[in-house]
């Protein structure tokens, strides 16, 4: 799960998904029911988690197949859409990828010992290949889709310091003042730096720019 890896890379909040991605990595020569039982959950936690940061409830004991469905309506997909119409259609592979842990699973209802050894062969190879592959696309997918919607801070990021943005801070309150709030007041560059740190940093690089133009410029004139 290489691609689904890397994409976890890029987007630390999502680190702990990789117990998930391990553990699929780990029983694919040995017991395919581990793998299905952790591919549900983790579909089931990606769901979860975009559906919990959009404010969507969560039914309890909802299937995976109404899980996947509300986290595509979450990220912003209407039942028009071809994508959703294409998910309604994935989430059914993942109903079958439930039901199928239930019948080959080690702990399902208890098994003789000769339908322990041959569970695993119920399952042809490509069979196999194929539900691990439909995983890691659809679980790319929801991530991809939810953090280019929903941007956040990466977590090895450093965030700048307040006090390190003096120019900028100036420039800013200059333009919009100071607010009160009864008895307290602040400055607008504190209240965008607190309030919407993303917007802060997108208007402190656009002011270096111009500073830096303007500097460049300026430099030009005086030269012979």
């Amino acid at each position: 799960m290489e691609k689904l890896r890397k994409i976890i890379e890029q987007y630390g909040q999502w680190s702990e998904l990789t117990t998930y991605t391990e553990r699929i990595e780990t029983h694919i020569p040995t017991d395919f029911s581990r793998i299905l039982e952790n591919a549900k959950a983790l579909l089931e936690s990606i769901s979860k988690e975009i559906c919990a940061s959009k404010g969507v409830e969560i039914r309890p004991n909802s299937s995976i197949n109404k899980l996947l469905k509300d986290a595509f309506t979450a990220i912003g997909y209407t039942s028009s859409d071809y994508v959703t119409q294409i998910s309604s259609a994935l989430a059914t592979i993942g109903q079958q990828m439930g039901n199928l842990r239930n019948e080959i699973g080690i702990t399902a209802h208890g098994k003789i010992l000769d339908d322990l050894k041959a569970r695993n062969n119920k399952v042809d190879e490509l069979t196999k290949e194929f539900l691990i592959d439909t995983t890691e696309i659809v679980a790319s997918f929801l991530i991809k889709n939810f953090e280019n919607e929903n941007p956040r801070l990466k977590s090895t990021e450093k965030r700048i310091a307040y006090d390190d943005c003096e120019d900028f801070n100036e420039f800013w309150d200059e333009l919009f003042g100071e607010f009160a709030m009864g008895e307290y007041l602040y400055t607008a560059s504190e209240i965008l730096f607190n309030v919407d740190y993303q917007a802060y940093l997108a208007e402190h690089k656009s002011f270096m720019g111009a500073n830096n133009e303007y500097l460049n410029k300026s430099g030009s004139d005086f030269r012979f």
